[in-house]
């Protein structure tokens, strides 16, 4: 078996970092994990933390794009291998019952960015993941749309900033509340596609 590269072994490193710091993360909180504890539990030491990730903050980043890309999935999965809209919906209803108020998402996301409020760079790495999850799910919708013959009310990157913000507010209160039903936001989405003209 041939030995690893330098960057093949970089890159390992750094993978098994993330994923024991979003573990670490999600199950105790981001600001309660330390750097010391997410290099014990990896099997590192804290120089190997500090050679992949400047700062906590870059490798709560780095976490945090995991988890967007896993929950995105997650989301395309529950959604797009339905074929009827009805179908669709349900399956939205599933995965934002099963997903939306999620304590260990809902306070990462809250901690990280409560956290860094005072830091201007990584506010703007914040708002940029922010824009770039607000595309992928308007493109998501937008897709959704095509393969449905509609055309939406409102632009799709706008119906996803709805969806987006009101799902983000319901999460907060789910994380306190389990027991709020997620109904008003997978009303909002019946209501865009009621809405909707067939093209």
């Amino acid at each position: 078996m041939a030995r690893m590269t330098r960057k093949q072994s970089h890159a390992r490193t750094r993978e098994r970092l993330v994923e024991t710091a979003k573990r670490l993360f999600l199950a105790d909180g981001y600001n309660v994990t330390s750097l010391e504890k997410v290099a014990t539990e990896a099997g590192f030491s804290k120089g190997a933390v500090y050679s992949n990730f400047a700062t906590k903050h870059e490798l709560g980043l780095a976490v945090l794009d995991v988890v967007h890309v896993e929950r995105g999935d997650s989301l395309s999965a529950a959604v797009l291998t339905h074929d009827t809209m009805v179908e669709r919906i349900e399956g939205f209803a599933r995965w934002a019952d099963e997903n939306i108020g999620d304590v260990g998402w809902t306070a990462l996301e809250v901690e990280f960015a409560t956290s860094t409020r005072h830091l201007p760079a990584i506010r703007e790495e914040l708002a940029v993941r922010r824009r770039t999850l607000t595309a992928m799910l308007g493109s998501l919708i937008a897709v959704h749309a095509d393969e449905m013959g509609i055309e939406l009310p409102v632009p799709a990157e706008d119906a996803a900033l709805q969806l987006l913000s009101l799902g983000i507010g319901l999460g907060v209160q789910r994380a306190i509340d389990p027991e709020m039903p997620v109904n008003s936001l997978v009303d909002l989405l019946r209501t865009l596609i009621e809405s909707a003209r067939t093209t």
